[in-house]
């Protein structure tokens, strides 16, 4: 592996990439930054894709929450790609197939260049699916009247739009990261999902079930002054709604329950301070993985499927209905379980087996990449060790060397990483299960909880490093 990267380091190196700031960017102009990407983002989110029939069908439709992009636009792909190779390069880095240096330069560069270019071949391995398999399919009056009937033509033009929206996509998330606040992906799936709880609280339409408004406000003004049936028409909304609040309260509170390490400063007496280890250390971003390796597979069968090959099991539209992608599809609301309510077209030993096995790879998979993550990202206790020995901090009644932090710090990362990333999964489990306001899912409303908080955060780091310049020193800010 090693001697295929040094053959590939030109092309790494070579990779397009947003040019960094070269010294400290003011809190103004990153919020300027991120304002502006928001903003084009929504704007993109509304152009759609020429030549697209309006009978196309969503091959993301369940994971729109997550994927961060708006079905049959320009970015319909969302931050799938981005996520996906993600995916790839902590799984070959956790196992050590993938042997880069990243404390390095050169690895630096390397890494940043192999993880553009698994970027840009899953762009085109995410949107070949969509036109090969056929639910983004050309619409036969453009076809017929603007290309004399030449369907491929018009096929090509929609593949090559999908993949442009995704290079956009990773471009404007690069710009985020760097001349922003937070990250773009972060800032795309709070986009997302804000704009789904809106649509769920204030929707007017009627929905297909019943003549009530889908909205929670609109449909219970409608069900209380019109003579409904409360507990018949509004209970599950209801049951959506204190899921909503209890999930917001439980991840604002989790996510500042942490333990403190106290540190004192080498040269300064009198100076200390405290390195917070959060109970989601690796934040909620590895739950996101998590979704993503569950949608690409679920994918896979639905382009399968769609082809004729049914051997990995059958689906209805876009809903897999039996063979294996039905007991590894995620539970996404109570219809999915709530046999004796709803008509599932299961026996309850087939709904409890999915259930069992979404619970695993949740709950695995949450533990599993947290410690990915915290090893990719430089959160592990060798890099945090080293970041506090660099900034001149060390634990009081230590001695100041390394490798005694680092051994202090293996006493908490590690364990609450692997407590947090499950116990995440755990949550995610359980606001599914009940559901949640809007088509957002409890995984996509705990994520933008989680990244809120953590945005907020970053802001006011951000103004208390510009309000006292020389912090920036002792934590290694820029």
């Amino acid at each position: 592996m090693g001697a295929m990267l040094d053959r590939l380091e030109p092309l790494l190196a070579a990779m397009p990439s947003v040019r960094s700031p070269e010294g400290h960017v003011h809190f103004k102009q990153k919020l300027v930054w991120t304002v502006g990407i928001l903003l084009l983002y929504f704007l993109l989110s509304n152009i759609f894709v020429f030549g697209l029939s309006p009978a196309s069908r969503d091959l993301f439709a369940f994971w729109r929450y997550l994927l961060a992009g708006e079905s049959g636009t320009i970015i319909h792909l969302g931050i799938g790609p981005i996520v996906t190779a993600s995916i790839i390069l902590q799984l070959l880095k956790g196992a050590d197939i993938l042997q880069i240096d990243t404390s390095e330069v050169r690895g630096q560069v390397m890494y940043m260049g192999l993880q553009k270019l698994l970027i840009f071949v899953m762009i085109i391995i995410e949107a070949a699916p969509n036109v090969i398999g056929g639910f983004m399919q050309p619409d036969p009056a453009i076809v017929q009247n603007l290309f004399g009937g030449n369907a491929a033509a018009v096929t090509f033009i929609i593949f090559l739009q999908l993949c442009i929206g995704g290079v956009l996509i990773f471009l404007m998330d690069e710009v985020v990261t760097k001349w922003g606040i937070g990250s773009g992906v972060g800032l795309f799936i709070i986009a997302g999902v804000s704009r789904g709880l809106v649509n769920g609280f204030f929707n007017w339409e009627a929905g297909v079930q019943d003549p009530y408004p889908v909205g929670f406000f609109p449909r219970l003004f409608a069900i209380l002054t019109g003579g409904g049936n409360f507990l018949q028409y509004f209970t599950p909304n209801l049951i959506a709604f204190v899921t909503t609040i209890a999930i917001f309260l439980v991840i604002v509170y989790v996510e500042s329950t942490r333990v403190e390490i106290p540190l004192a400063h080498t040269n300064v007496r009198g100076l200390r301070a405290r390195f917070p280890v959060k109970l989601i250390y690796a934040s909620v971003l590895p739950m996101i993985l998590v979704r993503v390796l569950q949608a690409n597979i679920q994918m896979v069968g639905l382009f399968l499927n769609n082809v004729g090959i049914t051997i990995l099991g059958t689906f209805e539209g876009t809903t897999p209905v039996n063979g294996l992608m039905y007991f590894i599809a995620p539970v996404n609301s109570p219809r999915d379980w709530m046999w004796w309510a709803y008509d599932l077209g299961h026996a309850p030993w087939e709904v409890l087996a999915r259930m069992g096995v979404d619970i695993v790879v949740m709950v695995a998979g949450g533990a599993i990449f947290a410690l990915f993550w915290i090893k990719t990202s430089g959160m592990d206790s060798r890099h945090v060790a080293d970041q506090i020995q660099r900034s001149g901090m060390h634990i009081p009644g230590y001695r100041k060397n390394p490798q005694v932090l680092e051994a202090y710090l293996e006493r908490y990362i590690p364990r609450i990483t692997i407590i947090g990333g499950a116990f995440i999964g755990i949550l995610s489990i359980v606001a599914n299960l009940f559901g949640i306001i809007g088509a957002v899912s409890g995984t996509g409303l705990l994520l933008t909880v989680s990244i809120v908080y953590r945005l907020y955060e970053e802001i006011a780091n951000q103004q208390i490093m510009e309000m006292y310049p020389f912090m920036q020193q002792f934590f290694g800010k820029e």
